[in-house]
């Protein structure tokens, strides 16, 4: 397991470990604007407030590797991750294929088991998970170069991606606004017993509900408002799971091949296999939380909104991506260079204050 640079403390009352933000904050620092961020021009020029850039475009410091194995196909695959330029969105480029895939809801190819991406006949699988974290961290616009058909899944959550980012040198302000969707009108996919919906809210929440019929799981419900700090302590460290069952099945099949207990937790009819157990009692929901912020970065911009899964997977989430964006009046496009602008449009913007 990679361990992650962070001071964890421990709830007195829930076992629940949470990261210590006073470590965190001193390993990693805050990265300044990068050149073209400077207001007019020369020597004179003044650096934009903090209040400011948080509404800026970011992208990454530094040009970051992350190796591990492939969920699906059990190969090696190493993962770069890049600085891009303002306005280019995060693209995926296989580089065995030489192929650029944008992460665009337009390209999804594939959602049974996770969220694949594909152009052309390649395809790039298990993207939820680094989605998320560069969601979860403000990153608009990043290259990602790799090697393989997927993903590594390094321990089935977002969280080795953001330990990997912030050891990198962490994020960089650009010289462009960050341009927020803000939901206007609700918006609902429906499958059988399952819903997803986005609905207009003044900030970006979560609304997350599973029910599974096994005794360590069962219903399980949890709200989260986002912002960079709530993501990284509730929600980064949750892991993928499976039921033994099903994951012996897939074996034999031969899929899965790159699972294991050290990138999921697998759980039997009255256990958890994991020697360690669980990172949070209800660590099944907030993994769910996590996969909907991948699933949903496919919009290519931050939300201003509530998400309501009901049971919902990759699937309904981008059937509700898709509908979402062919509904142009659910939704306006803002752009605001600073707080007052934010709170005049009636809107309070996704914080990314660890950025």
């Amino acid at each position: 397991m990679t361990p992650y640079p962070f001071c964890y403390t421990a709830s007195a009352e829930t076992g629940e470990t949470t990261p210590d933000f006073k470590g965190y904050l001193g390993l990693r620092g805050a990265q300044p604007p990068g050149p073209d961020f400077a207001e007019g021009s020369g020597a004179g020029s003044r650096w934009r407030s903090l209040e400011a850039r948080l509404l800026y475009q970011r992208t990454l410091h530094n040009r970051i590797t992350v190796r591990g194995v492939g969920l699906h196909s059990g190969r090696a695959i190493e993962v770069a991750l890049l600085p891009a330029a303002p306005g280019s969105g995060i693209v995926f480029y296989r580089t065995d294929a030489q192929v650029e895939i944008p992460a665009r809801v337009s390209h999804v190819v594939e959602t049974r088991l996770a969220t694949t991406l594909g152009k052309g006949g390649v395809q790039v699988g298990t993207v939820e998970h680094l989605m998320a974290a560069l969601y979860g961290l403000g990153v608009d616009n990043a290259r990602i170069e790799l090697d393989g058909p997927e993903v590594p899944i390094v321990d089935g959550s977002a969280a080795p991606f953001v330990e990997a980012i912030q050891r990198g040198g962490g994020t960089v302000a650009q010289s462009r606004p960050k341009r927020f969707l803000v939901l206007k009108r609700p918006v609902e996919v429906v499958g059988e017993d399952r819903i997803a919906r986005l609905e207009p809210a003044e900030s970006f929440q979560l609304d997350c509900f599973i029910d599974f019929p096994h005794p360590l799981v069962s219903r399980q419900h949890r709200k989260f408002v986002f912002s960079d700090r709530a993501f990284l302590s509730e929600i980064a460290r949750a892991r993928t799971f499976g039921f033994g069952k099903d994951v012996d099945a897939m074996h034999q099949a031969g899929l899965a091949l790159g699972g294991s207990l050290d990138n999921a937790v697998v759980i039997d009819d009255f256990s958890v296999r994991n020697p360690e157990g669980l990172r949070f009692p209800d660590e099944f929901v907030r993994h769910k939380i996590l996969d909907a912020i991948g699933d949903l970065a496919l919009l290519g911009a931050p939300i201003v909104g509530r998400y309501v899964g009901r049971k919902a997977g990759h699937a309904l989430n981008a059937a509700l991506v898709e509908s979402l964006l062919a509904q142009p009046r659910a939704f306006e496009w803002g752009e605001f260079r600073n707080k007052k602008d934010a709170v005049s449009a009636g809107v309070q913007v996704p914080a990314f204050r660890l950025a």
